[in-house]
């Protein structure tokens, strides 16, 4: 597996595998499988409800926890936002059942961000998450974010895929210091992903899946990546993606995809921000 290393020094590996809108019920298999497979990165949340199914297999798995990256994220708490924070990651690391994460995210840039973000660095200070990060922020947010704490995020998982490319902001991630991380990679299988004719093009010269030339396109532009799937050949297909490279002139024409915009949801939405913003989680 390779890895990139975030601002702190932490590695991290390249390609992991995501547990979102895996039902909690599903999920320990689908970890235990993907363990077995060779994955080594495992991304949960909170609002997932699966954090226990995940720390499940994580302990049944007879790997050792220094050979794991385990990352969940913090949902938006009420105030106080600090004191939240630290019962909010209390939670969440007990329904793991770990003494420490890897990595631990703000989830939304919503509620009382600053107060979460402080929490979220004295728990960093204390050695409890080797490292913190954010997602969804988009570059306003995040810039913002940087200019007025003391820790800038390590990571920052947004969605970034074929029609959603994000290079403009990858770039600007990059010049200070943090890790972009790609959430929905497939996009869903919108667009017809799975079928569309210049990726299916690309793959039939490797012996590859369309899936595969994705993954690989994320990988290498250094974008973490964490696709999810609940079957066992799908995991082992999807690791399989770092013995081949693509072209320059292959990456150009991948680029022609991008449509500049979300596949899912805006995030500058009122209606949306509401929503988010307003949820709250059980427990």
């Amino acid at each position: 597996m390779q890895h990139v290393t975030l601002n702190n020094g932490v590695k991290m590996p390249l390609l992991g595998f995501g547990v979102y809108q895996i039902p909690a019920e599903d999920t320990e298999r689908a970890v235990s499988e993907a363990l077995a497979a060779g994955y080594r990165l495992l991304d949960t949340a909170a609002a997932y409800g699966n954090e226990e199914a995940v720390g499940r297999a994580v302990r049944s798995s007879g790997i050792a926890r220094e050979d794991l990256f385990v990352t969940t994220k913090l949902w938006v708490q009420d105030a106080s936002a600090q004191e939240n924070t630290r019962r909010a990651f209390a939670t969440s690391l007990n329904k793991l059942g770990l003494d420490y994460l890897d990595l631990y995210l703000m989830h939304q840039p919503y509620g009382d961000v600053y107060g979460q973000w402080r929490a979220m660095e004295a728990l960093n200070a204390e050695g409890v998450v080797k490292a913190i990060g954010v997602a969804n922020f988009y570059p306003d947010r995040l810039i913002d974010l940087i200019l007025n704490n003391e820790i800038t995020p390590a990571v920052n998982q947004i969605e970034t895929h074929p029609f959603f490319q994000r290079a403009d902001y990858q770039d600007l991630m990059r010049e200070h210091g943090v890790q972009i991380q790609s959430w929905g990679g497939f996009a869903e299988g919108k667009n017809d992903l799975f079928t569309n004719p210049l990726l299916a093009e690309i793959g039939e010269q490797y012996g590859k899946s369309v899936a595969q030339v994705v993954l690989r396109w994320l990988t290498q532009r250094g974008v973490v990546a964490i696709p999810k799937s609940v079957r066992a050949e799908r995991m082992a297909e999807n690791l399989d993606v770092l013995d081949f490279r693509l072209t320059d002139e292959q990456m150009a024409r991948i680029a022609t995809l991008d449509t500049g915009g979300s596949l899912f949801f805006d995030h500058h939405d009122p209606e949306m921000v509401t929503w988010l913003a307003g949820r709250r989680l059980d427990g």
